[in-house]
C-alpha cells in the first residue's frame, strides 16, 4: 500500500537509546547466546514478552546499529526535503521566475488551459533540476551506502528520465485540471479542488498497475505450484477475484523485500517481488501475501482514500485562508492575481507542503493503523507466528527494530519490528493451532542470527 504526494515541523532528533542495548552486549560479553523463544516455550511458560526479546536479541550489534543509521537519517531527510520544497518556492515568488513564466505563457496563446500547461511544465523542469542534488544523494547514494540499491548510476539516471517524462505529462495534466477549478470557482476552490484532487488520484491508482509500473520492471506469472497454490487458495478463502500471482523484478533496483495486492475496478492483481522469493521461506511469504490479503479484504484503499480526502479538504480549506493573506500582501512584489492564477502556484505549493508536514505524525499514524489492521489478518490468514517475527526481522535492515514510542508516533508509517514480532508472539501464546507448514520450515530465533537473516535465497 504503499502512496506519496502529501508527505513533506521541524523536529530535532529523536535518536534514543534501544531498549535492548544492554541486555544484547551484556550477552555479547559474556560469550553466550540470547535466550531463544523456542527455548522459553520448552519450558511450558511461554511469556510473549520475552519471547519478542529473543527475536531481537538474534539480530548482531552492528546489523542494528546500521539499519538504526539508516532509518534515523530519514528522520533528516524528512526535514532537509521540506526546507527545500519552501525554497525552492519563495526563490520562484520572490525572483518573480513564477510571474514571468505565466506572463511568457499569456503572450503565447489567449487559451487559459493552454497557458496553464505551457506554465506546469517549465515549473515542473525547474523544480526537479533545484532538487535532484539531494533527490541523488537521498535515493543514489544513500541507497548504495547502506546496501540497498542494485543498479548503477547509467541505470539509475535512465530510470530518473523516465519518471521526469511522466511527471511532466501527468503533473501538467493534473495543474491543467485544478487549475480550471481554481478560476470556476474562487470562492469554492477549495471543496472543488479537493474533488478534483481525489479523481486524478483513483485515476492514477486505476492505470498505475496497467500502464506505469511496467515501464520499470517487468512483471510476469509465478509458476511454481509450492509458491503460488498456497497464496491463491488463501485469496479463494478471502474471495479475493484473482486466478494468477505475479513475480516483479524488484531486484533490478533494490534488495528490499516487497509484496501488494494493488488495483481496483477489474485490476486488481497480487504480486510479490523476486527478493521476497530469494530471502524468504515458504511460511514468510505466506504471512507476507496473507499481510497484503489483509489490505484488500479490510477495504484500506477505500479507508484511506477517505480519509485523504478530509485531509485535503482541511488543509486546502486552511491553505485558502493563507494564501488569500499572502496575496493581499505580497501581491506586487510577486505579481499574483489569486488562486486562478498559475504564478501563485509556488504559493501553493509552499503552504500546502508546510501543513503537510505538520500533520505527519498524524498521517503517519493513520497509515499505521491500518497496516496493524492487516498484520492481524495476516497472521490470522496464514497461521504463521513465526514466519511473521522472521519477516520483521529482515524488514529491521531497513526499519529500525525497537524504537522509542515517540518515534513510532511521529516518524513510522508501519508497526515496528518490535511490535510485530509481540503481536505474532501474543498470538502463538493463545495456543492456536498453527499453520501446516510451521513445525516444518519455520525459523527459529536458536539459528544464528547470520542464518536468519540471510539473503541467500531459500
Amino acid at each position: 500500500m504503499n502512496s506519496d504526494m502529501l508527505k513533506n515541523c521541524i523536529v530535532s532528533s529523536l535518536v534514543l537509546g534501544l531498549v535492548l542495548a544492554g541486555a544484547v552486549a551484556a550477552h555479547a560479553q559474556a560469550g553466550s547466546p540470547p535466550p531463544s523463544a523456542t527455548a522459553i516455550e520448552a519450558q511450558g511458560t511461554f511469556d510473549p514478552a520475552a519471547a519478542t526479546q529473543a527475536w531481537l536479541a538474534t539480530v548482531p550489534s552492528n546489523q542494528r546499529a546500521k539499519s538504526d543509521a539508516y532509518f534515523e537519517g530519514g528522520y533528516w531527510l524528512l526535514l532537509w526535503n521540506f526546507l527545500l520544497i519552501i525554497a525552492i518556492s519563495i526563490l520562484l515568488l520572490w525572483l518573480r521566475t513564477s510571474a514571468r513564466l505565466r506572463d511568457f505563457a499569456e503572450r503565447v496563446t489567449p487559451f487559459k488551459s493552454a497557458q496553464v500547461a505551457l506554465y506546469a511544465v517549465p515549473y515542473l523542469i525547474i523544480a526537479s533540476v533545484l532538487s535532484f542534488p539531494l533527490y541523488v544523494y537521498e535515493n543514489f547514494f544513500r541507497e548504495h551506502q547502506y546496501g540497498m540499491a542494485t543498479q548503477d548510476f547509467g541505470q539509475w539516471f535512465n530510470e530518473q528520465l523516465i519518471g521526469l517524462a511522466l511527471t511532466l505529462v501527468l503533473g501538467t495534466v493534473a495543474v491543467v485540471a485544478l487549475y480550471a477549478v481554481f478560476r470556476r470557482a474562487p470562492r469554492s476552490w477549495w471543496v472543488w479542488g479537493t474533488i478534483m484532487a481525489m479523481i486524478l488520484i483513483m485515476i492514477g491508482m486505476l492505470i498505475s498497475p496497467v500502464y506505469i509500473e511496467p515501464l520499470f520492471n517487468t512483471y510476469k506469472p509465478i509458476e511454481d505450484p509450492a509458491i503460488k497454490e498456497p497464496i491463491l487458495a488463501m485469496a479463494r478463502a478471502n474471495q479475493i477475484p484473482v486466478t494468477q500471482v505475479f513475480e516483479v523484478d524488484a531486484s533490478r533496483q533494490t534488495k528490499r523485500i516487497s509484496a501488494n495486492v494493488a488495483g481496483f475496478l477489474g485490476t486488481t492483481r497480487i504480486a510479490l517481488n523476486d527478493n521476497l522469493l530469494k530471502q524468504c521461506t515458504l511460511p514468510e511469504i505466506r504471512e507476507v501475501m496473507a499481510h497484503e490479503m489483509g489490505h484488500y479484504v479490510l477495504n484500506h484503499v477505500a479507508m484511506l482514500l477517505t480519509y485523504l480526502a478530509i485531509f485535503v479538504l482541511i488543509v486546502f480549506g486552511l491553505t485558502r485562508i493563507i494564501f488569500d493573506a499572502a496575496v493581499a500582501r505580497w501581491r506586487e512584489q510577486w505579481s499574483i492575481r489569486g488562486i486562478g492564477d498559475p504564478a501563485g502556484l509556488p504559493l501553493l505549493v509552499l503552504v500546502v507542503t508546510a501543513f503537510a508536514f505538520l500533520l505527519t505524525p498524524l498521517t503517519n499514524t493513520i497509515t499505521r493503523v491500518t497496516e496493524r489492521e492487516a498484520d492481524a489478518f495476516g497472521i490470522n490468514t496464514s497461521r504463521e507466528p513465526d514466519g511473521m517475527a522472521t519477516v520483521a526481522l529482515k524488514l529491521g535492515a531497513y526499519r529500525k527494530l525497537d524504537p522509542s514510542p515517540l518515534e513510532e508516533f511521529i516518524f513510522f508509517d508501519h508497526p515496528s519490528g518490535r511490535a510485530r514480532i509481540r503481536m505474532a508472539m501474543d498470538w502463538k501464546a493463545a495456543h492456536l493451532p498453527a499453520g501446516e507448514s510451521s513445525s516444518t520450515s519455520r525459523s527459529s530465533p536458536a539459528l544464528p542470527p547470520s542464518e536468519t537473516l540471510s539473503n541467500e535465497p531459500r
